[in-house]
């Protein structure tokens, strides 16, 4: 049996924090407050996002169970193969593959969208072509393009240098949020009145609320980063559920604190209105000038940042971790000659996600809902595992390795596993307030039937890998069996 690759512990607590925390925390912060509010309000959007924090936070209670232990890089896609085998084990991280690169070429744009609004004359050079009524420019693309580059660099010289960037993007992101909303309650004329009235006046609160929970998956996205560098870890393991509960907390706020001061800038139906570019930016520019517009795009640019950084991690992770399994190409786990990292996932995350910039703004929203149905999966999936790995009492079957007597965390992860799948229910069934539009199920469409393709292609390789050396490949021990026979 081949020596299993494994990776560097260099990752300390702090900077994993930060990894979750500016993952969570996009660009969507930032970007999205008035298309939020004018789906829901502003008390809908803040009273939807803190459900999904609460829902998302139920959810991470089987995260910090199996990172603990099995603290290996893979995250979900390791869990699903611990509880359910190797063909669910490959959904599982095929579709997080698409949820995570999706979200690094959705970062690397909004970048290239926040200089189209600070700095339009230098961004509207070299006009391409139109897609969807977006016009994509020349400088758009080579703007996200450097981005890309130079965070996949980065990347590629070590896990110490990514957490460090991580950690000190997310204090500056911050501070800046807690100085724009400081400020922006402070002027004159300014206050909760603007945000009234809450909900808006042509659907019902229930409604508002529910199309707004249905996108925490995506929202939240990030804190699932944490198990995808469990192993690189240079801290005990048990630390993991804190850190993403203090995480999902800090981002519920910070996303709360935007919608906020956004909504008091000015009465917020008025500004939805005006349907601005950057409805954030023209409000927090009118109101606050200069200095304001600057504590803002800072803000933005350390959340496109974290998001970026946070990703690109965890996409080469993950691919890591199934290249090491053999059921995609084996260059994905070759290390780095010098700095040891997975560099050729770094590459593969950096060279697809280029390619979003060229398709407008429209076209990459369309892959939002498309990517919260990705990471809604992993999460059924983990809590799933850890639902048949807690135990309300021992029995004969009882394995003091993984499983363990907790007849309440069992519960939890049930509620886990039925959130998923309302999270699921919200994105799929006609008449739902978040259902797919077409163009992102039309996008769905061909990523599940590429998996399928692909599947079918590597089915006989992968099936024909020994149990013992699967479990080994995968978990790092020959002992720990899958709980359903593989």
């Amino acid at each position: 049996m081949e020596e299993r690759t494994t990776l560097k512990k260099s990752l300390k607590a702090h900077w994993v924090w930060a990894i979750a925390l500016g993952s969570s925390i996009g660009w969507g912060a930032f970007v999205q407050p008035t298309t939020w509010m004018a789906t829901a309000g502003p008390l809908g959007v803040i009273i939807g996002l803190s459900i999904g924090a609460i829902l998302m936070m139920l959810i991470a209670v089987s995260y910090g169970f199996l990172i603990k232990s099995f603290p290996v890089t893979g995250g979900e896609f390791a869990y699903a193969f611990i509880s359910l085998g190797r063909t669910h084990a490959f959904i599982s991280g095929w579709f997080l593959t698409l949820g995570y690169i999706c979200i690094v070429a959705l970062n690397a744009s909004a970048f290239a969208l926040m200089f189209k609004f600070v700095f339009p004359t230098l961004i509207e050079n070299f006009p391409l072509y139109q897609i969807a009524g977006w016009d994509v420019y020349g400088m758009e693309i080579i703007i996200a393009s450097v981005a890309l580059g130079t965070f996949g660099y980065f990347n590629i010289r070590g896990t110490g240098i990514s957490g460090r960037m991580q950690f000190l993007f997310c204090s500056v992101m911050i501070a800046s949020i807690l100085m724009i909303t400081w400020m922006v309650g402070a002027q004159p004329g300014t206050g909760l009145s603007s945000v009234q009235p809450y909900f808006p006046s042509d659907t019902t609160a229930w409604a508002a609320i529910i199309s707004i929970v249905a996108i925490a998956p995506w929202a939240y996205v990030g804190f699932d980063n944490v198990p995808q560098a469990a192993e690189e870890f240079h801290f005990s393991s048990k630390k993991a559920f804190s850190l993403i509960i203090m995480a999902i907390f800090f981002a519920a706020v910070l996303y709360s604190l935007m919608i906020l001061a956004t909504a008091m800038t000015q009465p917020w139906e008025g500004l939805v209105a005006e349907d601005h570019v950057w409805g954030t930016g023209a409000a927090i520019q009118e109101l606050l000038g200069t200095i304001g517009l600057v504590l803002l795009v800072t803000a933005l640019t350390m959340g496109v940042f974290t998001g970026l950084n946070g990703f690109i991690i965890s996409s080469s992770r993950l691919l890591f971790a199934m290249s090491r399994a053999k059921i995609i190409p084996a260059s994905f786990s070759k290390l780095h000659p010098k700095y040891k990292t997975p560099y050729i996932g770094i590459i593969f995350t950096v060279v697809v996600s280029a390619f979003a910039p060229w398709f407008g703004r429209e076209a990459l929203l369309w892959v939002v809902d498309m990517s919260s149905i990705g990471v809604t999966i992993a999460y059924f999936y983990t809590c799933y595992t850890a639902f048949t790995l807690f135990k309300t009492k021992k029995t004969v079957a009882f394995n003091p390795k993984k499983h363990i007597v907790s007849p309440f965390k069992k519960t939890i992860s049930g509620v886990g596993m039925l959130a998923s799948l309302i999270f699921l229910a919200l994105l799929l069934i006609p008449g739902s307030p978040a259902f797919l539009g077409i163009e992102s199920q039309i996008a769905l469409v061909v990523w599940i039937v590429l998996g399928i393709g692909f599947y079918l292609v590597k089915r006989g390789e992968f099936n024909k890998i020994p149990k013992e050396e699967l479990n080994y490949l995968i978990l790092g021990s020959k002992e720990i069996e899958a709980e359903n026979r593989l």
